[in-house]
């Protein structure tokens, strides 16, 4: 993915540009107040403005494209994201694809929102970018700002890349669970998640502590290279 760079930079430039376009377009056809927020059980609970249901997740979008990107230049282990670049840049092409999509989940329940499955929808997507992320997880490096961070992966090597091949794996599964749940209702899919993700988060953080706890050399995420893989 990462010899195709500067085309994924065109994908999620073009998703960011569509979102503002579609705002654009949509404005003065939609009422003043729309739709911007649904329970667990798909059920509008929230009303807003324009600016808030057309723009919000436009701009949001726009700001975390260029934060994400520039990010890895002031990480103090900077170096290490050239072993893992096309699996980062593919983890931020997914977060902006997802953005454009809840974007255009959201705005086509616009005038139809007792009837259209927004909660099923997304929460089925975060099942799906469960899954992806749990694939690409194992791929990550030391590093400050990306992947599971405790106190112990950040201080030994061995923790990180065990902890994030076990943490790919909870990933999936919880993935999995979500979008079977999804099949049913939201409200099984919402439940699936968090029963699958809270001990999987706790299950990481032991796990991380465990190794770390073993590990004799504990080097320091900042001080692992990508050739000390």
């Amino acid at each position: 993915m990462a010899e195709h760079k500067t085309a994924w930079e065109i994908v999620q430039v073009a998703v960011i540009a569509a979102m503002f376009v579609g705002a654009a377009v949509r404005w003065g056809s939609v009422p003043d107040l729309i739709p911007i927020h649904w329970d667990v059980s798909g059920q509008v609970d929230g009303y807003g403005g324009k600016f808030v249901g057309l723009l919000l997740l436009p701009i949001v979008a726009a700001v975390l494209y260029p934060v994400l990107k520039y990010l890895p230049r002031i990480d103090p282990a900077s170096r290490n994201y050239e072993s893992f670049a096309g699996t980062y840049l593919l983890v931020r092409v997914l977060l902006t694809v997802y953005l454009g999509y809840v974007y255009v989940v959201t705005n086509l329940a616009i005038g139809r929102e007792q009837t259209f499955p927004v909660a099923e929808m997304i929460i089925g997507a975060v099942g799906v970018l469960l899954i992806v992320l749990g694939g690409a997880l194992g791929k990550f490096r030391p590093n400050w700002f990306a992947g599971i961070r405790t106190p112990w992966t950040l201080t030994s090597k061995r923790s990180w890349i065990l902890t994030h091949r076990l943490g790919g794996r909870i990933f999936i599964v919880t993935g999995v669970a979500t979008m079977l749940g999804a099949l049913i209702s939201s409200d099984w899919a919402f439940y699936a998640l968090f029963i699958v993700m809270i001990p999987g988060v706790i299950a990481l953080f032991i796990y991380s502590y465990m190794v770390w706890r073993d590990d004799p050399e504990k080097i320091p995420a900042q001080e692992v290279t990508p050739s000390g893989d």
